[in-house]
């Protein structure tokens, strides 16, 4: 069954459902990641993170330890949440249409984001931070909805754009940097006896409130008829694309552009404020940590229309290949101990720079495989493939600290990135060689089986 879109349609409802999925995009991904900023604040509270008895009894250094432990742990819940569910919320997204989807996730995520400014025990964060992580599914919905409404020949431009949306990713960084009393605009006691809280459970309240007049927009704005390229077909039919390997292979360079992305924008303010500003007064350390990382995070965000149309313009290979070679050339810099290379300040966030334009573009051109292959199955094999870099998003923030923690090494998630970047430009150089003899074998008539393992389209989709 075609669901090819003509571009002789009318304009006007495909950019509605572009404009609005991707603003709407912006703020779930804002939630999605919020803790990255909040726990900076919410770390202080001892009493809430490990209980009042172990806050009490535990040594100071037990006690920083098991906060650190606990807070990696909530974060990944959160991102997990929003990774596991990816492949069903496309094929939902598909079957049932992207609108009525994201609607359902704006209002769903709403809840767990107001009450997670009223918890009272870790147990509570813990429950919050898996429902609201729900929020990360967004992308999945909002990339099966466009490409339902768009044509070809502006497709990967236009996921670029939706995909910009994970900028959000900065938004409670950004918060705070503009609003720097944001956290303690609102007395602790809060108004309306507690129903709006104080300090920083008021930013996750007034999330909510955006996440439900958004969805209120979403049912105003966008077309009311919705695209279901996905109604009618059986279950095991929208699964079937998934056993090539090539999508599993898109997935792990998805880890790479995204899961990485997702992992550090949590990470680095952190290291930022352990790194290079620890002598500086608390509430300062926090604003400059967070314009350092959003330095990182705008442009692997913002850039991910350019990614779109670059692909658009020369495929997808061309502009991976040169995303991960200009990932890789920036990394390894990252990885070295201080006694051989000591980075200061600016040319740490400048290679931080360089490592986000190259995530904000392949993000795009990765993607940009998906409907090349697969036009028909864009929730099916997107959903994986963003489950898969997601994942990535939950296993590398305890990852970098476990490794920070057994080497001693402040670079040593850095290790783990250059790892990843340089095996999956491997992969790829791997598989054009096998494409290109596979043609060559094509060409003088001879069978080459190794050539011809992973089912091939046009090389230039590779």
């Amino acid at each position: 069954m075609s669901t090819a879109v003509s571009p002789d349609e009318p304009a006007g409802p495909r950019q509605r459902v572009l404009w609005v999925s991707t603003i709407v995009f912006t703020m779930l991904f804002a939630v999605w990641l919020m803790l990255g900023v909040l726990g900076l604040e919410m770390k202080k509270d001892a009493v809430l993170m490990l209980g009042a008895e172990a806050a009490e009894t535990l040594a100071p250094e037990a006690k920083k330890a098991a906060i650190e432990s606990r807070f990696e742990w909530l974060l990944a819940t959160a991102i997990l949440s929003g990774a596991i569910f990816r492949l069903t919320f496309g094929i939902w997204a598909d079957k049932y249409g992207g609108r009525t989807m994201m609607v359902l996730l704006l209002l769903v995520s709403a809840v767990p984001t107001y009450l997670i400014g009223q918890a009272t025990s870790y147990a509570e964060l813990l429950a919050c931070a898996a429902l609201f992580g729900l929020a990360g599914n967004s992308f999945t919905v909002g990339i099966a909805w466009n490409s339902a409404w768009f044509p070809d020949r502006s497709k990967g431009t236009a996921l670029g754009v939706f995909g910009a949306g994970n900028v959000g990713a900065s938004g409670t960084k950004i918060l705070v940097i503009l609003v720097p009393s944001v956290l303690t605009l609102v007395p602790v006691a809060g108004y309306a006896g507690g129903w709006i809280p104080g300090g920083w459970r008021f930013v996750p309240t007034m999330y909510a409130a955006l996440l439900v007049l958004a969805a209120i927009a979403t049912l105003v704005l966008t077309p009311k008829t919705d695209r279901k390229p996905g109604r009618g077909r059986t279950l095991t039919e929208m699964l079937a694309p998934l056993k090539y390997m090539r999508v599993w292979r898109f997935g792990l360079y998805y880890v790479v552009v995204f899961g990485a992305y997702v992992a550090l924008s949590a990470w680095l303010p952190n290291y930022y404020k352990t790194n290079y500003f620890a002598d500086r007064p608390a509430q300062e350390a926090v604003q400059l940590a967070a314009l350092m990382t959003a330095a990182y995070i705008f442009p692997a965000g913002l850039l991910r229309p350019l990614g779109g149309w670059l692909s658009d313009l020369y495929g997808p290979r061309v502009v991976t290949y040169a995303v991960f070679i200009v990932m890789t050339l920036a990394t390894i810099p990252l990885c070295l101990p201080s006694s051989v290379l000591r980075l200061d300040v600016w040319s740490f966030t400048a290679l931080m720079f360089v490592v986000g334009v190259g995530m904000g573009i392949g993000k795009a051109s990765v993607y940009k495989y998906v409907p090349n292959y697969f036009p028909n199955d864009v929730g099916a094999v997107g959903g994986l493939v963003g489950a898969l870099g997601a994942l990535g998003g939950f296993f590398l923030p305890p990852m970098f600290g476990m490794l920070g923690r057994t080497t001693g090494s402040p670079q040593a998630a850095f290790y783990a990135l250059l790892g990843l970047t340089v095996g999956s430009l491997v992969w790829l150089h791997v598989v054009v060689l096998r494409l290109k003899a596979a043609s060559r074998a094509a060409a003088t008539g001879t069978t080459d089986a190794a050539a011809n393992r992973e089912p091939v389209g046009a090389l230039s989709g590779v």
